[in-house]
């Protein structure tokens, strides 16, 4: 008979709950099983639900439930059982005299894991008993390293976004080591971006491209898209007047130069990076316009990834309201003006037209970011 017992005994004697209305079965089942487990007995299904409840940090390592009961049957407590988060993994051992197989089909469907006819055998009680607790010490064990493991995950993403911050945070201090006018610029165009994609997720055109996952990459690669000012000349980068045409053809290499930036830090990666290809994206082609008439490819409509549209919205509107070492800042409605004036030319119309519905957004966010 020691044979029965299970790895619990290490530490304890696993607790079993007997439930049955009749007492002579009560006494039989527990005078069985004491030698080998902490016996608890309840003659009633409410009796052996208010025990359970009772002992929240004790639970039974299993339960053995009659079915046919006054009051609340075997069925209607296994059914709360498994409603109860608290004890959903309690192993349920039906205990009956009902040998019709519909019944077992009932009792096992339900969520019970064994289903024993009376009278009982007690060698194959034991049996039972000892496999199903068996069962439960490995189901515990899988449940733990589950959730071990998802800890992991989790730390492991937030190690990992942590990084990701500090490489944009990298970047994006050593450009403005260059360009002390970007530091502002850079927050309010991030913020206008992730405004503008939220808006547009129920739109047709941009539903199936702007999830969650897709919109907090471009809040994150956005910081990234004038990266290769780094590279252009200090002559040309901080003149107080207006640019030559051929300082103006070097001041635009800086999108080639933020491209070529973020690709040298994804080749040392070895991997492709999702916010690092967005950066990319967003770097090469911010200046390009909807007609086909901007920098450094001339992409037209569609052919210009929908990063570099977002943040072309986002960086010209910036770039009017804000004071540059060239030029001072523009009023918020003749800038909202101009915007509109580009309808169709420089922008995406619809994502323009997301631009005039959060007009006051974006006047917001040029608040609350100031330089």
């Amino acid at each position: 008979m020691q044979e029965a017992l299970t790895p619990y005994e290490l530490n304890e004697k696993p607790i079993i709950l007997v439930i049955d209305d009749t007492a002579d079965n009560l006494a039989l089942i527990a005078n069985l099983l004491k030698p080998f487990y902490h016996v608890k007995v309840a003659n009633s299904g409410e009796k052996g639900l208010a025990y359970i409840g009772n002992n929240v940090q004790q639970q039974p390592h299993l339960i053995l439930l009659d079915i046919l009961m006054p009051g609340l049957s075997g069925y209607d407590v296994l059914t709360q059982l498994k409603a109860n988060e608290a004890t959903q993994f309690i192993p349920v051992i039906f205990l009956t005299a009902m040998s019709n197989p519909e019944d077992e089909k009932k009792g096992l469907e339900l969520g019970a894991v064994d289903y024993i006819t009376k009278p009982i055998s007690p060698p194959i009680l034991f049996a039972r008993i000892k496999t199903q607790l068996q069962n439960r010490s490995m189901a515990e064990f899988l449940r733990d390293r589950n959730v071990f493991l998802e800890h992991e995950i989790q730390k492991r993403t937030q190690e990992i976004s942590a990084i990701k911050m500090v490489t944009i945070l990298t970047m994006t201090s050593l450009a403005e080591t260059r360009d002390t006018d970007t530091g502002a610029h850079i927050s309010r165009t991030q913020h206008y971006v992730r405004l503008l994609a939220q808006h547009l997720q129920q739109h047709p055109r941009f539903a199936s491209l702007l999830n969650e996952a897709m919109i907090q990459t471009l809040f994150l690669s956005a910081p990234l898209h004038d990266l290769g000012k780094i590279g252009i000349p200090d002559a040309i980068l901080l003149k107080k007047g207006k640019l030559t045409p051929e300082e103006f053809e070097i001041m635009k290499t800086h999108s080639f130069l933020g491209y070529k930036a973020i690709s040298k830090a994804e080749e040392q990666l070895q991997c492709q990076v999702d916010f690092l290809k967005i950066a990319k994206e967003i770097a090469y082609t911010h200046h390009e316009k909807w007609d086909g008439t901007g920098y450094p490819q001339g992409l037209k409509e569609d052919a210009i990834p929908l990063s570099g549209r977002l943040m072309a919205v986002a960086d010209v509107y910036d770039a009017l309201i804000s004071r540059r070492i060239y030029k001072e800042q523009m009023a918020h409605t003749e800038a909202f003006n101009i915007m509109i004036q580009g309808r169709g030319s420089h922008f995406d119309p619809d994502i323009l037209d997301a631009f005039v519905e959060l007009e006051a957004d974006f006047k917001m966010i040029s608040m609350q970011f100031t330089d």
